[in-house]
């Protein structure tokens, strides 16, 4: 396990697995052990990936100062690790809230990527969220399933500030409540860092009118994917955010949710590998 250090002297760690042109991977969360990415459905049997645990997390250690948990603070750890790979430019990915600090590199740092992957990304940083309806119609996707009454209530309490979200709503992050589904979540609890995850969109995190600035002048290529049947961000949602970009592309998963690459592994890693060797895509997929 590769450690690094970042600017102001935190020891991070990143996982590296496979061959090929490096992948840099931030994890969402936020503020969770990277992890619960694995080998993102198989992207690794052609490339390189390179998993960051941000600070505070897995294998890396917890700063001095716990302000540095804040997402544009911590973009210099990104830059950091790019540096400590000897990379000029990288292809980079950001998962669920990893997409914010993604999108806040891309944005400080538009000439060290090469291309952008943001995967069920909440484009915090662009000044958007998902909406109560928005999630209250994903969930509705799903409605017949045995498990949907006592997830939904649980939504619902969420969505109304009257409760915590609770384990009953964990089957509406995933496009099939299976055993694969079931083992991925079981291992959640214990890989956040939650107060860090306080500190993550505090006051100051974002600055949406530059960011959206500096990302309407990336030359980048950007891929958005997005599960079917994710609630945050929707597919309406991800096609709002490509809109930002100028040369950006939206793959919708069928029947994915939240963690597409544990729905349907094989769907996944085929269309990422296919935008990042630039490839056509087939089968009519979007």
């Amino acid at each position: 396990m590769p450690i690094f250090s970042a600017a102001d002297g935190t020891r991070l760690a990143y996982h590296d697995r496979g061959e090929g042109d490096p992948l840099v991977v931030l994890p969402g969360g936020p503020m969770r052990a990277s992890s619960y990415l694995g080998n993102l459905g198989g992207l690794d049997t052609g490339r390189r990936l390179v998993r960051l645990d941000l600070r505070g997390t897995g294998d890396s250690a917890a700063p001095a100062d716990p302000a540095t948990y804040r997402c544009d603070r911590m973009v210099a750890d990104v830059e950091a690790l790019r540096v400590r790979l000897g990379l000029d430019r990288m292809d980079l990915m950001g998962h669920s809230a990893g997409g914010s600090l993604a999108m806040l590199y891309a944005a400080r740092h538009p000439e060290r990527v090469r291309s952008l992957v943001l995967v069920t990304a909440n484009p915090w940083a662009l000044g958007t969220t998902a909406t109560p309806e928005d999630r209250r119609s994903a969930a509705l996707l799903r409605k017949g399933e045995p498990w949907f009454e006592e997830a939904f209530r649980a939504l619902e309490s969420w969505l109304d500030g009257t409760a915590d979200p609770g384990p009953e709503m964990a089957p509406l992050f995933y496009g099939r409540w299976d055993a694969a589904a079931q083992e991925h979540e079981a291992r959640a609890d214990e890989e956040f860092n939650d107060e860090a995850a306080e500190v993550y969109g505090s006051e100051g995190a974002y600055d949406p009118p530059a960011t959206l600035a500096a990302l309407s002048r990336l030359t980048a290529p950007v891929l958005l994917l997005t599960g079917e049947l994710d609630g945050a961000p929707n597919p309406e949602l991800a096609h709002r955010t490509a809109a930002v970009f100028p040369h950006a592309e939206v793959a919708v998963q069928p029947g994915a949710g939240h963690y597409p690459w544990v729905d349907d592994p094989a769907w996944f890693a085929d269309r990422v590998s296919r935008f990042l060797d630039g490839r056509p895509q087939l089968d009519g997929r979007p």
